[in-house]
């Protein structure tokens, strides 16, 4: 990887759609390890993030920029370098301009292109060189180089690996807090995809890098809006159904409900986790309508899986809903509406849970 990045001069790092934490996380952590380590500046030429890193004493010959395909969640804004950060929903143009001149790509929490929205083609589009880190099943065969780790309880775990394997010694305090907060999110502040003694060893060493968990978590989880904790209230009270057979239950959101609490990007992250909390329950499911946008007939249905112990989710997700994850945390979509989704939803179940 370290040889590939001293030969680029323009380089783009991407991540899924609808970004969480560990999306964030490992592509904001690998932006600063290229900043800091290769003396690169970012495609924004007032970056006052490559200023804090290294203040440059001649003029920059590279470049390096994370596009990520749409908003993230505002409760990820705080994170360092988060503040440079390309959307292409909202500079369409701009990003073309750059996927095209790039020269190499670092692709992060992603296994198919698909999952980068039109950004895909484009980079498909590129011959430069491509970097993928990931931890889903099953990559697609995209990439030039490829660090997949299935068992990782993130892409910020083999992020952090992967920069120990380049040489890097001692971790900034930047790439700390942006890894550490991809293993805190992707593992429900490790209460899933967590059992292993590493990846404590791991949360040790960032600590020691300067990570102050504390603040991480109440950045993360402590600074919702009025009407997201309202949607939470409204969800869990009145849109849950409990299937007590199959230890189920299941949330369903369509697009006019979100529009009453004023959704923004994030607002249900964590939602699918908290009927969990309820003792007979082992699987949950949460379904969210994003209306269909101008030219595309149909509104498209996310929907994520969360389940406990050895009661897998992903081959549901996989099988049914054109998805896939991890086996106790997964997601899938559909296009159509909330009715057709639960309908789906109603006569497979039986076929993938145990009671």
């Amino acid at each position: 990887m370290r040889e590939k990045i001293e030969k680029a001069s323009h380089i783009v790092i991407f991540t899924h759609m609808a970004p969480d934490g560990d999306a964030m996380g490992s592509s904001l952590a690998l932006y600063h390890y290229v900043i800091d380590r290769f003396a690169v500046r970012p495609s924004q030429s007032d970056c006052k993030t490559a200023n804090a890193v290294r203040p440059q004493a001649e003029p920059a010959v590279r470049q390096v920029t994370v596009i990520v395909p749409n908003a993230f969640p505002a409760f990820l804004g705080w994170m360092p370098g988060a503040d440079q950060i390309r959307v292409y929903e909202k500079e369409r143009e701009a990003c073309d301009k750059l996927i095209a001149e790039a020269d190499l790509f670092i692709c992060t929490d992603f296994n198919d292109p698909k999952r980068i929205g039109p950004m895909g083609e484009k980079m498909l589009a590129n011959p430069c060189p491509k970097i993928l880190i990931d931890h889903h099943l099953n990559p697609v065969d995209f990439a030039d180089e490829v660090h997949s780790e299935p068992e990782a309880s993130s892409s910020c775990e083999i992020v952090y690996k992967e920069l120990r394997n380049e040489g890097v010694k001692e971790l900034t305090t930047d790439i700390a807090t942006c890894i550490y907060t991809g293993l805190m999110t992707d593992t429900g502040n490790f209460s899933y995809n967590s059992a292993r003694c590493e990846l404590y060893e791991i949360v040790a060493d960032l600590v020691r890098a300067g990570v102050e968990k504390e603040k991480v978590y109440d950045a993360v989880f402590n600074q919702y809006s009025t009407d997201r904790v309202r949607l939470t209230g409204y969800a869990l009270y009145r849109k849950m159904r409990i299937y007590p057979e199959y230890h189920l239950a299941l949330i369903t959101l369509d697009a006019n409900e979100l529009d009453r609490f004023h959704y923004q990007p994030g607002d249900c992250e964590g939602l699918v986790n908290m009927p969990l909390q309820i003792a007979d329950v082992c699987y949950s499911v949460c379904m969210r309508e994003e209306r269909a946008k101008p030219g595309t007939p149909k509104s498209r249905i996310r929907i994520s899986f969360r389940s406990q112990g050895d009661r897998p989710v992903n081959i549901w997700a996989s099988e049914v809903f054109h998805g896939g994850g991890h086996m106790n945390a997964s997601g899938g979509e559909l296009f159509g509406t909330i009715d057709q989704a639960v309908r789906l939803f109603e006569q497979t179940y039986s076929k993938y849970l145990k009671k």
